[in-house]
């Protein structure tokens, strides 16, 4: 027994540099991914932002690593966080008439949040699910805002993402109300790409308010 402890003893000792090593090359690997996270969402909302007020940010994340098909935010749960996608993709979606509906798609650098939830402190009646693994970064609301009380740059930050919130959902809502169905995937083909590479076809047609086959003519140009 003796001889067989002394063995691992010393394998345990040889692999520590080896272990130490590859601990820290991950380390490293999740810091450049924090900061490319932070630079990327930062500057499609605030691109002047100094590199002080950018590590201020950075300081109050908390890094999630998700799974495909992993709930996030639940009906019913009240949301505390704003969420930044570091990798992979999100789905924000709800329940009607018992069929799921694809309300925002979201993939690296894109900020998510379930807004009415978030300031009013209220259950959440739309759901976040991870669409592929990765890794998501969550910005406490309580700790944002006191930011916005001593940082005019978080601040002007926050009003930025209020702001780019409420001209996407314009966006959206007079997309559903003047747009052809041919005209809502033309113009998701043009902005957001990535989503017609990575989602399920299911929640794109959801997401366009179309059936699964009316998706399929459209795709097909027979629409």
């Amino acid at each position: 027994m003796l001889h067989w402890f002394f063995y691992y003893s010393v394998c345990e000792f040889l692999e520590m540099p080896y272990l130490c090593i590859e601990n820290k090359k991950r380390l490293n690997h999740m810091d450049e991914l924090l900061k490319e996270t932070v630079n990327a969402t930062v500057n499609s909302r605030y691109p002047d932002m100094k590199p002080a007020a950018r590590k201020l940010l950075e300081d109050i994340l908390i890094r999630k690593e998700v799974s495909k098909g992993e709930i996030i935010l639940q009906e019913g749960q009240i949301d505390h966080y704003i969420f930044v996608v570091g990798k992979g993709m999100l789905r924000q979606f709800y329940y009607k008439n018992g069929k799921d509906v694809t309300e925002h798609f979201s993939y690296e650098s894109c900020i998510v949040m379930c807004i009415e939830s978030l300031l009013k402190q209220e259950p959440s009646r739309i759901i976040i699910e991870a669409l592929e693994e990765g890794v998501v970064y969550l910005i406490p609301f309580n700790k944002l805002l006191q930011l916005t009380e001593t940082s005019w740059e978080i601040n002007l930050f926050y009003r930025k993402i209020l702001e780019y919130s409420l001209i996407v959902s314009q966006i959206k809502a007079d997309s559903w109300r003047f747009e052809t169905a041919h005209e809502r995937y033309k113009r998701l083909m043009q902005t957001h790409p990535e989503i017609i590479k990575r989602a399920p076809l299911s929640h794109i047609a959801s997401y366009l308010l179309m059936t699964p086959e009316t998706l399929s003519r459209v795709r097909a140009g027979n629409l």
